[in-house]
């Protein structure tokens, strides 16, 4: 029931790992969850297996993590913005308009720089072995926004992060934390007015049918990345991280694979239930969020962080296309 707390120091024969998530089990990251259960089945000639708990039946994300923190899971799921709250330094994340495009979004997140922020919260009990992109992050809701002035007066829905939090409140609206497995029900009883995901958690959420307006401001890319406990790690030996380390970097290129796809079929479907995808003109965005970026530097840490994650983007910018 507890994961691996039973393990003795020398691991035992057979091991189960407990990942939860509150992801539909048609995100293109929950079926690449089950397409690491079922490598690790083959890779450790089943010694090993990943038992998953979709859909929030463990609780919210942040509510896992804690769970995580005191050894009732092995694993959860969460995003940047999740994490921001047990290290600000995932913040970075949060910054809207930071990556230009998605290669140089990639450039970072799976390079050394990520790596070195994946590493960050070894000391709360819990630390990422994963990455998964996530497309752009947009707004919608039952009226299209076209400007920050559109926000004004509108409550929009949020994950737990004080740097997207901040973003919405200098676009002139009014952010509203809610649990993701919430949304839908927020949406419906007027709880919120809008929200802002990326398209497949648009359409796979059903939020298309309550919010027909997906006004592409694209103002994030935020990663999801998958945790994983501490004292968890410890306990496997050598050969057992090995397999679950293998798995997961599979895991990472079967989604990468996937997104392109799923995001084209999802923005298909949510066109044929009556869903209106709205051109933005970005600019008056990036120039409401600009004190974000003057707030974000005034620590010299994050001032350094955004200074190396420039610099990668330039020199991606160098290298010759594929």
């Amino acid at each position: 029931m507890v994961g691996l707390l039973s393990l003795p120091a020398q691991a035992a024969d057979s091991v189960t790992l407990r990942l939860g998530h509150a992801l539909n089990e048609d995100h293109v990251v929950a079926r690449s969850y089950r397409h690491m259960a079922d490598e690790i089945e083959q890779l450790s000639d089943g010694s090993m297996h990943l038992r998953i708990f979709p859909n929030g039946q463990m609780g919210g994300t942040q509510d896992m993590l804690g769970q995580m923190q005191n050894g009732a899971l092995d694993l959860v799921h969460a995003s940047a913005s999740n994490l921001e709250s047990f290290d600000d330094v995932y913040s970075v994340f949060n910054l809207p308009y930071l990556f230009p495009n998605q290669a140089d979004f990639k450039k970072v997140v799976f390079g050394p720089i990520g790596q070195q922020i994946m590493q960050s919260t070894k000391d709360k009990g819990f630390f990422a072995i994963g990455a998964y992109v996530a497309g752009y992050r947009s707004f919608y809701a039952s009226k299209p926004i076209r400007t920050p002035a559109d926000l004004k007066g509108m409550k929009i829905r949020v994950q737990s992060s004080p740097t997207t939090i901040s973003m919405i409140k200098l676009m002139g609206g009014s952010p509203t934390p809610i649990d993701f497995s919430e949304v839908y029900s927020a949406l419906q009883q007027g709880v919120v007015d809008g929200a802002e995901n990326n398209v497949p958690s648009y359409v796979q959420t059903r939020h298309v049918e309550l919010a027909k307006y997906f006004s592409e401001d694209q103002h994030t890319s935020v990663p999801d990345f998958l945790t994983v406990s501490t004292s968890t790690w410890n306990r496997l030996d050598e050969k057992q991280q090995q397999i679950l380390m293998k798995a997961v970097h599979d895991s990472e290129k079967y989604q990468q694979q996937l997104w392109d796809k799923v995001d084209q079929q999802a923005r298909e479907q949510a066109k044929e239930m009556g869903a209106h995808f709205v051109e933005v003109d970005k600019a008056p965005f990036r120039k409401a969020v600009q004190p974000l970026y003057k707030e974000y530097k005034q620590d010299p840490e994050h001032a350094r962080l955004l200074k190396q994650i420039r610099q990668a983007e330039e020199s991606s910018d160098d290298q010759p296309q594929s």
